[in-house]
């Protein structure tokens, strides 16, 4: 999968960080004029200072602003040291108290960090097998999001009219039906990988031949699906393109790709002398889901808004914080 390429070149480009010390070192404090609202009540963080993390694509840079907000609506002084290259620095930040907290992806603690080869279907199952693993390194999981940035296939509305599918199932019940109806654009990681096409062909019985099948670069895809130039492509479900293209998104209802839900990963000893982190947390995290997202990284990937004020004017909105 992509976010796994992604990852095993992030281990060298977090090694490379933590060697030179550059973006752990570095960062520049929270100046958000907010107080409480619906969290941070009683300032239960006054006295703190915390730093927030993310890796440096769009979604964690609006999920570290988002935390580091709630941090500062809940008294504490907040250091911003969001946008890490790759996936191991800004763990690593976390797990050595170079930071307090990032929200982090189960899957990828999972599959990444924790080394196992096998995803784990039911996404609570899969979060309590994460957060129990990564005890032992020092790191506490909060309860996750229902916000799941994995795999699925999308269509424009056109086609979504006139196919109606809307499951993966429907998807093979329409191949199997009408074999000419189905063409899939995908990148060509996703194309080759068990846990990818091939795999998702099996799980729901596709056999779609190759002659139906198109590779190309991540960003094509979503331009040829919205055309209908392919029927369906394969894209990520929290992309803001998704919403931006109007494109609908096939339900996974077999439960094959992994589960990839955010959650909060905070350092555990930041957690033990600061154990109000959680309550601050937890409604913020239970309100991500991935329309949510879809909204918030159009705003920044599409609108060209910063990620920051897009965070900001999300908790501002909802309730949580207040400006002063």
């Amino acid at each position: 999968m992509k976010r796994f390429r992604l990852a095993l070149v992030g281990v060298l480009a977090g090694a490379l960080v933590l060697a030179s010390g550059c973006g752990l070192t570095s960062g520049s404090p929270m100046v958000d004029d907010v107080r409480p609202g619906s969290i941070g009540k009683g300032e239960p963080l006054k006295g703190a200072d915390l730093t927030v993390t993310s890796k440096e694509f769009t979604e964690q840079l609006i999920l570290g602003a988002i935390m580091g907000i709630a941090f500062e609506a809940a008294g504490a002084d907040v250091l911003d040291r969001t946008g890490i290259q790759g996936s191991i620095g800004a763990r690593e930040a976390v797990k050595s108290g170079d930071a307090d907290g990032m929200y982090e992806y189960t899957g990828t603690a999972w599959i990444t960090y924790q080394g196992n080869s096998e995803p784990i279907a039911d996404p609570q199952q899969q979060w309590l097998a994460v957060r129990d693993a990564d005890l032992k390194n020092g790191l506490t999981w909060l309860p996750k999001a229902a916000l799941n940035n994995t795999y699925a296939l999308a269509m424009n509305q056109a086609n979504f009219r006139k196919y109606g599918t809307r499951t993966l199932s429907d998807v093979a019940a329409l191949a199997e039906k009408d074999p000419g109806a189905v063409t899939l654009c995908v990148e060509s990681e996703f194309a080759n990988r068990a846990d990818g096409l091939p795999g998702m062909q099996k799980a729901y019985g596709m056999g779609l031949p190759a002659s139906r099948i198109t590779q190309m670069d991540t960003g094509i895809i979503y331009t040829q699906a919205a055309k209908g130039s392919c029927v369906y492509g394969e894209v990520f479900t929290t992309d803001g393109r998704i919403t931006s293209m109007s494109l609908a998104v096939m339900a996974d209802d077999r439960k094959f790709f992994p589960n990839y839900n955010v959650a909060p990963e905070i350092n555990s000893e930041s957690l033990k002398k600061w154990p109000a982190i959680a309550d601050v947390l937890n409604p913020v995290t239970a309100k991500l889901t991935n329309a949510v997202a879809r909204e918030l990284n159009a705003k920044v990937d599409v609108g060209g808004e910063d990620p920051h004020q897009v965070a900001l004017e999300w908790m501002t909105g909802e309730g949580f914080v207040r400006e002063r």
